[in-house]
C-alpha cells in the first residue's frame, strides 16, 4: 500500500482560494497607504502653493499700503507747508489793503488839493459864452463891448476894468455854428464880482456869463442844476455853490448823485 498523503501537503480547491484571498488582501492592504499618503501630500502641496500665493499677496499690498502710508505723510507735510504759506500770505494780503485804503484816502486828499487849487486858480476868471468869433478879433476888446452893450455896465466902469489875460477857451473848431467861449481873468476879483452880477441882464437870452471851474466841479455842478430845477418848480429855495447844493439853507447830499460829498 502506499503511503499516506500529507495533511499539509494536500492542496484543496478551498485552500488555494483562501490563499489567493489573502494574497489579493495583501496586495491592496500595501497599495491603499502609498495612494493615501500621495493624496495627503498633494493636498499639503496646494495648499502651500496657495499659502504662498497669498502670502505674496499680502506682501504687495503691504508694499503698496507704505507707498500710500508714506504718500499721505507727504500730503500732509506739503499741507501744512500751503497752511503756513496761506496764512503768510493772508497776512500780506491784509497788509497791502490797509495800504491800499491809506493810499486811496491820501490820493483822495491830493485830488482835493489839487482841485482846491485850480478852484483858486480860476477866482478870479469869467466865463462869456454865445459871443461869435471874428476873424483877427482882440478878445480883450470884444468883452469891454460885451459889457457895456449886453451888461449894461457904464463905459467909465467898463473903461476902469483891468484885465490879467482875455482868450477864447480851447482850439479853433470847424463847427463854427457853436463860438468858443471867451475866459477873462480879472486883476481885481471886486471887478470880477461886480461884473457877474450883472449877469442877469442876459435871461432870456444866448449869451451867459459864469465863474470857471475846473472839469471835475462842472460835472458835479450839471448833476446838481436840474435838482435844483425841480424843487424851484415846486416853490423850495434851492441854490448851487460851487459844486454843492443847498435847500432851504441845508446841504442836499445824496449817495448816488453825489458820491464827491462822501
Amino acid at each position: 500500500m502506499g503511503k499516506p498523503k500529507n495533511p499539509t501537503s494536500t492542496n484543496t480547491p478551498s485552500s488555494k482560494r483562501c490563499r489567493s484571498s489573502s494574497t489579493s488582501a495583501a496586495s491592496t492592504s500595501t497599495l491603499s497607504p502609498d495612494r493615501s499618503y500621495s493624496d495627503v501630500l498633494e493636498s499639503i502641496d496646494k495648499k502651500l502653493t496657495s499659502l504662498d500665493a497669498r502670502l505674496a499677496l499680502v506682501e504687495v499690498l503691504h508694499k503698496e499700503f507704505q507707498a500710500l502710508r508714506e504718500s499721505l505723510e507727504f500730503s500732509q507735510a506739503q499741507l501744512a507747508s500751503v497752511t503756513a504759506e496761506n496764512e503768510a500770505l493772508k497776512g500780506e494780503v491784509t497788509k497791502l489793503a490797509e495800504g491800499m485804503i491809506q493810499l486811496s484816502g491820501e490820493n483822495r486828499k491830493m485830488k482835493e488839493s489839487i482841485l482846491d487849487i485850480q478852484s483858486r486858480s480860476m477866482r478870479d476868471n469869467l466865463v462869456f459864452a454865445g459871443i461869435a468869433e471874428q476873424q483877427d478879433e482882440d478878445p480883450e476888446a470884444i468883452v469891454r463891448k460885451f459889457l457895456q452893450k449886453k451888461l449894461k455896465i457904464p463905459a467909465d466902469q467898463v473903461k476902469n476894468i483891468t484885465f490879467h489875460r482875455v482868450h477864447r477857451l480851447g482850439g479853433k473848431k470847424p463847427d463854427k455854428s457853436r463860438p468858443r467861449p471867451i475866459v477873462a481873468k480879472f486883476e481885481h476879483y471886486k471887478q470880477k464880482e461886480q461884473v457877474r452880477s450883472q449877469g442877469r441882464e442876459l435871461r432870456g437870452t444866448d449869451f451867459s456869463v459864469n465863474d470857471q471851474y475846473p472839469k471835475e466841479i462842472l460835472d458835479h455842478r450839471r448833476a446838481l442844476f436840474p435838482i435844483r430845477k425841480k424843487y424851484i418848480s415846486e416853490g423850495v429855495r434851492a441854490t448851487v455853490a460851487v459844486d454843492k447844493l443847498y435847500i432851504n439853507g441845508q446841504l442836499f447830499r445824496d449817495q448816488k448823485i453825489t458820491p464827491w460829498l462822501y
